[in-house]
């Protein structure tokens, strides 16, 4: 008896030598299950003869359709009026043909603090998404690791004995930031990817900061923590342009750095030992981060006060909107703007009082928090996704299939 021999299966991926098999490079080879896509699935390369790049074509329209929602909401709050002013008096105060108060009241007032939320909410949008990607948590925000809550405070110290009840220099609020994020990041044991450990500390020491300002506040007289007391819950009231135009130029300086953190945290978002092997210095690239949404949010606060869970809601829209592949700074920016400008004008028109933007959006916040919490949270890993999509290793033949029975 002789032993029959099983012929291997010829494997299609491999041209036949008769040549009547797959080209390398055939439409059918790649597009076969299991496949290893480069390209992101949001994104298409664009070639312009030597040159190539990836085009993030959903995030640009996530983008333009978050700049013409900014547009319309500028637009509404410009007409958004808590003291009864007509549309016609409010046009007539755009176009400067009104008479002097109202010009005054819409140039000078309104379209200033309407300009300053618009900057205020970018800044913590970019701040919150920082934060989160370092941690990589969705809660590690600046309003809830402690960091707004040191910029509170050091601008609540600097009215001490103070009679008039305004706010402090705005510039406090950065160092008052910087500080808290180093106590938070020392007591932690660093700003990597424990999260949860960032969470608990910053709690502790919010909880801390928030009664020391609490105490520094009932320690003044009554129309000095009144004033504090409306800015401390998140008000743009009072602030034109001699905070909008040091805000905007420093935003100019702040963003394009952020933008560089953003693209260097995209690699962190694999374990740290690929980010190293990609050429990423992984302490220098958190400290940058970190530093970059230490000071946005740092100003964000000195200028128009915690205004709460802007930070949260701002980068989780956007990567909703963006897709989960990248670090949505730009979104986190356009959604903040967005907030906080549609905040500020609904503030004025739902209640014959003003109410301040602090309160709208904290109201908003709460059930936006339980989603966060209980809802899905998409994909985000880059690696994981990666790894998902490379092709399985085939299986060995068995002995049995190699050799035959006699």
């Amino acid at each position: 008896m002789t032993a029959d021999r099983t012929h291997p299966t010829p494997d299609p991926r491999r041209p036949a030598k008769d040549g009547t098999g797959p080209k390398a490079g055939d439409a059918a080879t790649a597009a076969r299950p299991g496949a290893l896509h480069v390209t992101p699935p949001d994104s298409t390369p664009v070639r312009l003869g030597t040159l190539s790049w990836l085009f993030p074509y959903r995030s640009a329209l996530a983008a333009a359709g978050l700049a013409v929602l900014i547009g319309v909401i500028v637009s509404l709050a410009a007409f958004a009026s808590s003291t009864g002013m007509s549309l016609s008096d409010t046009v007539a105060g755009l176009i400067g043909t009104g008479d002097s108060a109202t010009v005054m009241l819409v140039q000078e007032f309104r379209l200033p603090r309407i300009a300053v939320g618009v900057m205020v909410g970018a800044a913590l949008g970019i701040a919150g998404c920082l934060t989160q990607t370092l941690a990589g948590n969705r809660l590690a925000t600046p309003d809830i690791i402690g960091v707004n809550d040191g910029a509170t405070a050091a601008v609540v110290a600097s009215v001490v004995g103070s009679s008039t009840g305004m706010i402090g220099d705005w510039w406090l609020g950065p160092l008052g930031a910087a500080l808290a994020a180093m106590v938070v990041v020392l007591c932690a044991g660093g700003a990597g990817r424990g999260g949860y450990r960032i969470l608990v500390v910053g709690i502790g020491v919010s909880t801390v900061i928030g009664a020391v300002t609490d105490l520094v506040m009932s320690r003044e007289n009554d129309n000095t923590a009144g004033g504090v007391f409306l800015w401390t819950v998140g008000s743009l009231n009072g602030r034109d342009w001699g905070v909008g135009t040091p805000l905007s130029f420093l935003l100019l300086v702040l963003v394009p750095l952020a933008l560089i953190a953003g693209s260097r945290l995209q690699l962190l978002r694999f374990d740290d030992d690929m980010a190293a092997t990609l050429g990423v210095n992984v302490p220098r690239v958190r400290a940058f981060a970190l530093a970059m949404a230490v000071v946005l949010a740092g100003i964000a606060v000195g200028i128009g006060g915690p205004i709460a869970f802007v930070a949260l809601a701002a980068p989780v829209l956007a990567a909703r909107l963006s897709g989960p592949t990248r670090v949505p700074v730009i979104g986190s920016a356009l959604v903040g703007a967005a907030l906080v400008a549609g905040a500020d004008a609904l503030g004025r028109v739902i209640a014959p009082v003003e109410i301040p933007v602090g309160v709208v959006t904290s109201v908003l916040g709460g059930p936006f928090l339980l989603w966060v919490l209980f809802g899905k949270k998409p994909s985000a890993q880059p690696a994981a996704s990666a790894k998902s999509a490379a092709p399985s290793k085939p299986a060995s033949p068995s002995k049995s299939s190699r050799t035959g029975k006699a």
